[in-house]
């Protein structure tokens, strides 16, 4: 095992096996598991049209693809790529809190998909008003504990969590960045050529 890997182990034991509570092992189950925590993503769909309207419309199917986008690095690309197995596994005295399969670990699909919802939220909403900073405060928070909660319950290391959640980053970035150049190619190329910026 390299320093780093022993690094990310002594680090993946002090929070899996220092920093938990009982009180807090519901909440990490809760927010870990997207079939019990989906009615977050729903609530803040809802507040994205509620707050955005027309253009919510085009914000959440962005919000779609950044998360495929960084679901299928993490999953479908870096998780074969490694075969890097899981401290549950790997490691004696974990403390495991759900039935994981044999799967890879790295990197953190969970921190990455997280991660690129939060990102494209800050890029959307962090300069509205107070409620959308609010609000993407509160989604920067969501992704934290569903990334920390990844190591919490024994699952990931903290380096597949930093992995997945740079992953999320670089998704949504790209997701931006092709809109940003789409829109500014064709939508205005073509209203200019329309000369519907000149009524």
């Amino acid at each position: 095992m390299g320093l780093l890997e022993q690094a990310d182990a002594w680090l993946f034991r002090l929070l899996n096996l220092g920093l938990v509570h009982p009180a807090a092992d519901d909440l990490m189950l809760f927010l870990t598991n997207p079939m019990l925590s989906y009615h977050i993503l729903l609530l803040a769909a809802a507040f994205i049209l509620i707050r955005k309207g027309k253009d919510g419309l085009v914000i959440i199917p962005l919000l779609i693809l950044a998360v495929g986008i960084a679901d299928f690095t993490a999953s479908g690309i870096l998780k074969p790529l490694f075969h890097r197995v899981r401290p549950c596994f790997a490691l004696q005295g974990v403390r495991l809190l759900v039935n994981q399969s044999h799967s890879w670990s790295f990197a953190s699909s969970h921190a990455a998909n997280a991660t690129a919802i939060a990102s494209l939220v800050w890029i959307f909403f962090w300069r509205g008003a107070p409620v959308d900073r609010t609000f993407t405060i509160l989604m920067i928070v969501y992704a934290f504990l569903v990334a920390f909660s990844r190591i919490y319950i024994g699952v990931h290391y903290p380096g597949d969590v930093l992995g997945g959640m740079v992953i999320g980053l670089g998704s949504a970035s790209i997701v931006y960045t092709a809109t940003g150049w789409t829109v500014k190619r064709f939508v205005h190329n073509e209203a200019m050529r329309n000369g519907e910026f000149l009524r």
